[in-house]
């Protein structure tokens, strides 16, 4: 079956001129055209463009992206250098990952922080007595309440 370029774009969540970028771009190579220069995507095309946005998505440059779809194309001689790319792309996307989650992490503490500072009516709760200062210890305070909350959002949401 073929699609045109709109049936694609409705089928990925996408828009034409995105499609259309990654055409300029090369990323499309695979994509065969009709005697009227119109695209004409195949089914096994959406593979190719599943790849491309998984890619795009993990903070991979078009430049890389391309290189990538022209070793698919360039048949089983490229498996290993594939694997190998995909393999260093999942580790850099697993340090995203991870940075992510310490700065959700470090936001859910700050959450508490201030939950638990509006619901006593001040921030002093947190400070070392007779000082303006943070108590060194507050962040363990809130590890010690995360490790036994049941639901993260009870402890850190105010209306919970």
């Amino acid at each position: 079956m073929n699609y045109s370029i709109g049936e694609v774009a409705e089928k990925m969540g996408t828009n034409t001129s995105t499609l259309r970028y990654y055409d300029k771009k090369g990323l499309l190579p695979f994509v065969d055209r009709d005697a009227a220069g119109r695209r004409k995507f195949k089914d096994n095309d959406f593979n190719f463009l599943k790849v491309i946005n998984c890619l795009k998505k993990s903070g991979v440059p078009i430049k890389d992206i391309s290189k990538f779809i022209n070793l698919c194309l360039q048949g089983d001689g490229t498996l290993q250098e594939r694997y190998d790319y995909l393999d260093k792309e999942e580790s850099v996307l697993e340090g995203k990952v991870q940075e992510m989650q310490d700065q959700l992490d470090f936001l859910r503490f700050k959450k508490w922080y201030y939950k638990t500072s509006v619901e006593a009516g001040t921030e002093t709760i947190h400070f070392t007595p007779g000082t303006n200062f943070v108590d060194p210890t507050t962040h363990d305070q809130y590890r010690a309440k995360l490790k036994n909350a049941k639901d993260i959002h009870k402890l850190i949401d105010l209306n919970d």
